[in-house]
């Protein structure tokens, strides 16, 4: 058991029968009252996020979780498969535990939050961006470029992205995996 004394980004707590990931918090001395922590709470299981005051001083459950890093191999009707680094062995994770599967990409390298005591994965963190070749786009018309204009683009995984005009089948992108949003042409 820790106090709101331990609380920090990314600390994970049991809270209402779920796993918790603290996103942000704030302690609260107020010049009437006892003190207190504001915190926002993220459900590393549904994705809900909530805000919560907790008294100072009040014991919380940590939930000890461990990163490991997993290549992603393929999917199929059954989940997403991955192999750990280390020990080669296969997991299968739920799409449901994905945010963005589209930016998958066959090999890529992943981190999956696993819960120590039980053994199963939480949530999957993927980098934060992926280089990937667009498969298919319209060919851009000149003298449509008055404003920032974008196109519809399909990614060789089969995600679509908007992309500038100037970008052509065969290209090369950065995505930005957190927000799906074009970043730069690769050369």
């Amino acid at each position: 058991m820790a106090s709101t004394s331990d609380i920090r980004n990314g600390l994970c707590i049991n809270h209402n029968h779920d796993v918790y990931s603290v996103i942000e918090f704030l302690h609260v001395k107020p010049g009437k009252g006892p003190a207190f922590v504001r915190t926002k709470l993220k459900s590393l299981t549904t994705g809900k996020v909530l805000d919560q005051t907790i008294p100072a001083g009040h014991k919380i459950d940590v939930v000890r979780v461990e990163r490991r890093k997993f290549q992603y191999l393929y999917n199929d009707d059954t989940g997403y498969h991955f192999m750990d680094n280390e020990t080669f062995e296969q997991a299968m994770i739920s799409e449901k535990l994905i945010d963005r599967p589209g930016f998958l990409k066959e090999g890529s390298t992943v981190e999956i939050l696993f819960h120590a005591e039980k053994e199963t994965p939480l949530t999957l963190d993927m980098p934060q961006y992926v280089e990937m070749e667009i498969t298919y786009t319209e060919p851009g018309v000149k003298g449509d470029t008055a404003t920032n204009a974008t196109k519809p683009a399909t990614i060789e995984t089969g995600a679509e992205v908007r992309v500038p005009l100037f970008i052509n089948e065969g290209d090369k992108i950065k995505i930005d995996t957190a927000t799906g949003n074009y970043m730069e042409r690769v050369k």
